[in-house]
């Protein structure tokens, strides 16, 4: 019998229930895009008035990050964690109650600001409860959630709006979901695993003792101020990867939707239909690139040389499969193309979400995380505005600016990240 199966499984259980949260919190912010053509058949709305409302979200997110990597930081992943999904599900359903540009876009900035929570306080759980072998494979699964909700929430959706005949109607009733979920959260997440009542002490102490450096045999004590964490180059190197991938995937999330219905004259229902195959792609990458990250971690690789290759794999499949897109014929190959992208996204993010956890101590792990999501949020908003202009007549230079992007990913981690391991306030 192996250690891990000696020492327990509650630290999955957490996991598993922020992907949970992940889940809902992509049902709650994809209902805009499936519902937008009988939105804007109803309101009157236009493309630029949804690239405008997807901004204000965008922008409200981007600095949603940087203010929950601080509050998780401040009042803890347990409190952190109900502050965001009840603010966010109250916003979801205010959606029911809009009726033109103004009111979607403020409920839609406050959607953005509070579900920005949820990525800064899965990763300060992450370091938290798991060995630094493992946080690949955590965040992975934690990520999976992100996919699995892209899987779920087109059919959720169609099925909501189908049986319940409007719009709003569907709003509210995805919206109820997050306040669900606190149930279960509030139950279980009592504490952290150093005395939560719960963990055994084997598993308590795998935990803990497992959060050394492989190679230094050292825990992350380096606990920065904000100032602190901006001045270093391996931060940037955190910061600037997540800038350049962050919008491969928004690419997908925000605009898969209108993509289907501008070129091939798609529904609501046809949506449905084809929106959730490049999520299937998504899920198995957020669980190979943590499988595998873990698999040549426990082999005896460095973390450093782990991490690299698993993002530049990733980086790989994202750039070659983005450029066989631009040709794609029929939707079908157009979403197992896209299957395939995000595979490759899922693969690299993760180990990429983990930086933070090996460079640093978890007293600044949130914050780190917070800068490079409000970073990888302003990069969406640009691309949002670039989109209605290269798409007039395709969206294949949409697709060519994402390879570059992928490009310059894997570029961000190899130039500034020299070597990943725990930071010294001394070290250069």
């Amino acid at each position: 019998m192996s250690a891990v199966t000696k020492v327990g499984k509650f630290r999955w259980a957490i996991v598993s229930l922020v992907a949970l949260a992940t889940i809902i919190n992509y049902i709650d912010r994809g209902a805009l895009g499936f519902l937008w053509p009988e939105i804007s058949a109803e309101l009157g709305l236009t493309k630029l008035d949804y690239a405008i409302i997807l901004n204000v979200f965008t922008f409200a997110y981007a600095f949603g990050q940087t203010l929950f990597g601080k509050i998780f930081d401040w009042i803890g992943t347990r409190m952190g964690f109900v502050l965001s999904i009840v603010v966010w599900s109250a916003a979801t359903m205010l959606h029911a109650v809009a009726n033109g540009l103004t009111s979607f876009a403020i409920f839609r900035g406050l959607l953005g600001v509070s579900e920005a929570g949820n990525w800064p306080g899965a990763t300060k759980a992450n370091a938290e409860w798991f060995p630094i072998n493992e946080r690949a494979l955590a965040q992975g699964i934690f990520n999976s959630g992100a996919a699995i909700g892209g899987i779920v929430s087109a059919p959720i959706i169609a099925y909501l709006f189908v049986f319940l005949g409007t719009w709003q109607a569907t709003f509210i009733a995805v919206g109820a979901l997050g306040f669900l979920w606190l149930v279960p959260w509030l139950i279980m997440y009592k504490s952290g695993p150093e005395d939560h009542p719960w963990l055994s002490e084997d598993e308590r102490q795998y935990i803990l003792t497992g959060q050394r450096n492989v190679e230094t045999n050292e825990v992350a004590t380096y606990a920065p101020s904000s100032g602190e964490i901006l001045s270093r180059k391996e931060s940037w190197g955190v910061i600037m990867a997540s800038f350049f991938l962050d919008p491969i995937w928004w690419l997908f999330v925000g605009w898969l939707p209108l993509y289907l219905s501008e070129t091939y004259g798609f529904g609501v229902a046809e949506i449905g239909l084809y929106a959730w195959v490049p999520y299937v792609g998504a899920m198995f990458g957020a669980w190979f690139g943590g499988l595998l990250a873990q698999n040549r971690i426990k082999s005896g690789w460095t973390v450093n040389k782990s991490r690299k290759f698993v993002i530049a794999l990733g980086g790989l499949i994202m750039l070659v499969s983005l450029l066989a897109t631009i040709t794609a014929a029929t939707p079908l190959m157009a979403v197992l193309l896209m299957a395939a992208i995000l595979f490759g996204f899922q693969t690299a993010v993760g180990n990429i979400q983990t930086l933070p956890s090996d460079f640093y101590n978890g007293k600044s792990v949130a914050s780190l995380a917070g800068f490079a999501g409000t970073a990888a949020k302003l990069a969406v908003v640009g691309l949002n505005f670039l989109i209605p202009i290269i798409t007039i007549n395709s969206y294949a230079p949409a697709f060519a600016v994402g390879a570059a992007l992928a490009i310059l990913t894997v570029l961000s981690v190899f130039i500034l990240c020299p070597d990943i391991k725990p930071l010294k306030p001394n070290s250069p």
